[in-house]
């Protein structure tokens, strides 16, 4: 493991009820993250470079926007065993970062988790792409643990496109839920919001067969979203999210009342160009 946070420490944990023997590099790490890793079993190594010399596979579970230097830092030490890429990253990136280390001679997988870190009460998912052995590796070391492995495929990239379409909705919703009753608490009317969220489904998510009739009222929903972001601002509450799903409801202006719409054709008008 690199540089274990809650998460990180969390799946080390998992592949240690597996069996393996972790590592975790410890420099420059908090002691709050010192007492994650101990708690949770794990052995510090010094340094970066003990670490790669004693691995033979690597999980790199670190903030997105430390993933390509942690990476680069360990091809530059000639890493050629196997890396596991489980950050919440772009495809894009990933495939960089794979591309990086494999020049140093190492093997990279992509990964990425969803769910909470794990435990016996909440269970989490790794899933995974890249080369049928490499996931065959990582299956062993978390099979029968709370950390459930899937393979998503062996194309690189298909990991994190999994863990960004279901962050892209996941967090994406909750701030769009604290606007909301922000918006309603400056009116006074916090509690018929959450009276309404009762009657609302659950599945939003899950049901992707009411999409065409979205894309079916599209042409009244953007004028709408955009009349959102007026009263979000005038009140000093951010517009943002409001206005970029009034963009997303234009890519379907030319689905007026469509209502049988195919779902492919629905997904293929969001790919056109604006």
């Amino acid at each position: 493991m690199l540089h274990p946070g809650r998460m990180g420490a969390a799946v080390g944990r998992e592949a240690k009820r597996g069996g393996a023997r972790v590592l975790w590099c410890e420099a420059g790490r908090s002691p709050a993250t010192r007492d994650r890793a101990l708690a949770a079993g794990l052995e510090p190594v010094a340094d970066l470079a003990s670490a790669i010399e004693a691995s033979e596979i690597i999980i790199s579970v670190c903030p997105p926007a430390a993933a390509e230097d942690v990476a680069a830092h360990v091809a530059d030490l000639g890493y050629s065993g196997l890396y596991l890429e489980a950050n919440a990253i772009s495809p894009e990136k990933a495939c960089r970062i794979a591309e990086r280390l494999e020049w140093s001679g190492a093997q990279v997988l992509d990964g990425g988790i969803i769910g909470p870190p794990p435990t016996q009460e909440e269970r989490a998912r790794l899933y995974l792409s890249g080369a049928d052995e490499g996931v065959a590796k990582v299956v062993k070391v978390f099979s029968g643990t709370c950390l459930e492995p899937v393979s998503v495929g062996r194309r690189l990239g298909a990991a994190s496109a999994l863990k960004m379409a279901f962050a892209s909705f996941q967090k994406a919703s909750r701030a769009l839920a604290a606007v909301a009753h922000a918006l309603a608490e400056d009116y006074g009317v916090a509690g018929e919001l959450r009276a309404e969220a009762q009657r609302m489904p659950g599945d939003i998510l899950a049901d992707v067969g009411y999409l065409p009739s979205v894309a079916a009222r599209a042409w009244r929903w953007a004028p709408e979203m955009r009349e959102v972001a007026r009263t979000l601002r005038s009140c000093g509450l951010p517009g943002d999210l409001a206005l970029a799903a009034a963009v997303v409801l234009e890519r379907w202006q030319g689905d007026k009342d469509r209502f049988d719409l195919p779902l492919p054709e629905v997904f293929a008008h969001l790919h056109q160009a604006g």
